[in-house]
């Protein structure tokens, strides 16, 4: 019987050794098999032969005892991990503002609802609930684990205002939100070289860093793109207009898409302020590119998943690119339309420069008429014929502007030689004051110092292309920041909102 004691006394031993460094079942399954194994060979019960001592059945039974009892404190043990390292899904600083900003719209959507609706049901407060009785304890019940302990809920937003009232339709919405974002992944913002500070301006709307990245030329100037952080699973944005230098700046974007796709990023968005090669949209003479399709075909094979562009200089850009490859044209007017919605004008007019551009003279129209309640707006249309690239002809007015306030409405500005002599048109017509705006300032060569010296009043363009101290002397130029647009649409993709709600 002392063999007994003494086996029984070292699995105690062990078993106390397990129960406090939380070892797992194997463990202990492994140390019992070994003791016991050395406890039959100081008797002498090997594989050869048979023992004859009475005292290995009692062995035995001491065996399959501090085993039972070993097994359940390794249960209780892992139970203690697996709480302890439960893995939990982590809040950024941009989700912390995505939950405030939808509890802000709940809000909104409770107030605006009537408050004798019969459908609508207020919740009762949390705070006012009952407590819960207590539960009395049971003598004799045996509680035994048949799973992993639960993880512990995640701490709560201690900035957020908790909320007490809930209709079913807010929890409806809520719901529906917690599921997007649980399936939405994390949201990585990166930048190239193209316009750093609109990057930078969208990062701080968003409430997010850019992301860490080297985008750099070698001496012979081949782009050097290497990514300092870990993007697997998350949802990436790269803010990169193709503006001058126009070829740098593309390869730097399919450079930075083939990185980001190779570094297992979970989807790849390209946010491009000013699409390049973008007026090569069509064959207008034979032996040309279409360069437009062509650069969509390079974006799509390095494997982008979604485009945003500001004001695409045709409409049919969006067709360049396959059905799996959904492409977004913000419309940069409606920053202008708050612009020029606080001015005093007197009988504006709404002037195309070209053909093309009625339709985007149209809805600058109806944006300002909507929104400031202005309703006699006037519109109109010069025709224009170019003798080559770059230079007009003549230039014919169609519509009435005497007496009127005019404001040219284009998507880009290149040399402005168009747009200065569209002003000079309109003030021979008699117009009272002209203004211009545009998305894209690009004022190549002597586009910046036409516009000094020309009949505009004021020249509004937004910032998608980097300035220059050139511009900023410039007393006639107006820069307006698109960082809210785009911020805004990037928030609205990455929660599953709708886009299109942000132009109505």
């Amino acid at each position: 019987m002392s063999a007994v004691s003494a086996f029984a006394r070292r699995l105690a031993a062990v078993t106390k050794i397990n129960t406090v460094s939380n070892a797992s079942p194997p463990f202990a399954s492994t140390a019992v098999r070994a003791l016991t194994m050395q406890a039959f060979a100081q008797r002498g019960y090997g594989r050869r032969g048979r023992h004859s001592d009475f005292s290995h059945p009692m062995a035995m039974v001491a065996t399959a005892a501090a085993g039972l009892a070993a097994t359940a404190a390794a249960v209780g043990s892992v139970s203690l991990c697996e709480r302890e390292g439960a893995v939990r899904d982590p809040k950024t600083v941009y989700g912390l503002h995505a939950d405030d900003v939808m509890k802000m719209e709940l809000r909104r959507f409770a107030s605006e609802r009537q408050p004798n609706d019969p459908s609508v049901k207020v919740l009762e407060p949390l705070d006012e609930m009952p407590p819960p009785e207590p539960m009395t304890e049971q003598p004799n019940v045996i509680v035994k684990a048949t799973s992993p302990a639960p993880a512990a809920p995640a701490p709560a937003n201690p900035s957020a205002e908790e909320s007490t009232l809930m209709t079913p339709e807010e929890a409806r919405l809520e719901a529906a939100t917690l599921k997007a974002k649980k399936h939405g992944g994390g949201l990585k913002l990166f930048s190239g070289n193209g316009n750093l500070g609109l990057s930078i301006e969208i990062a701080k709307l968003l409430g997010v860093n850019l992301g860490r990245a080297t985008v750099s030329s070698f001496a012979d100037g081949e782009i050097n793109v290497q990514v300092h952080e870990n993007v697997r699973g998350k949802d990436v944005y790269i803010i990169q207009p193709t503006c001058p230098p126009v070829n740098n700046n593309l390869m730097e974007l399919l450079l930075m898409v083939s990185c980001l796709n190779r570094a297992s990023a979970r989807r790849v968005t390209v946010v491009i302020p000013y699409y390049g090669y973008a007026r090569q949209d069509r064959k207008m003479q034979a032996r040309v590119p279409i360069s437009a399709a062509d650069v969509a075909r390079l974006l799509e094979s390095m494997g982008v998943d979604r485009v945003i562009a500001v004001d695409l200089h045709c409409g049919q850009i969006q067709g360049f690119f396959g059905p799996r490859v959904p492409v977004d044209n913000l419309e940069g007017g409606i920053v202008g339309i708050d612009h020029f919605g606080g001015k005093d004008l007197h009988n504006p007019v709404i002037v195309s420069p070209d053909a093309g551009g009625v339709y985007r003279a149209k809805k600058f129209k109806e944006g300002l008429a909507y929104k400031y309640g202005l309703e006699d707006i006037g519109i109109a249309m010069i025709i224009k014929q170019r003798a080559r690239a770059g230079s007009v002809d003549s230039m014919d007015l169609v519509g009435d502007v005497k007496d009127c306030d005019c404001i040219i409405v284009d998507d880009m500005i290149d040399t402005a030689g168009t747009l200065c002599k569209a002003a000079d048109v309109l003030v021979a017509q008699g117009a009272r004051r002209v203004f211009a705006f545009a998305s894209h300032g690009l004022l190549s060569g002597p586009g910046n110092e036409r516009i000094a010296n020309s009949a505009l009043e004021e020249c509004v363009i937004l910032n998608t292309i980097p300035t220059t101290p050139q511009r900023l002397a410039n007393e006639k130029l107006v820069e307006l920041s698109v960082a809210p647009l785009l911020a805004q649409t990037i928030f609205n993709i990455h929660a599953k909102r709708s886009i299109s709600a942000l132009f109505k």
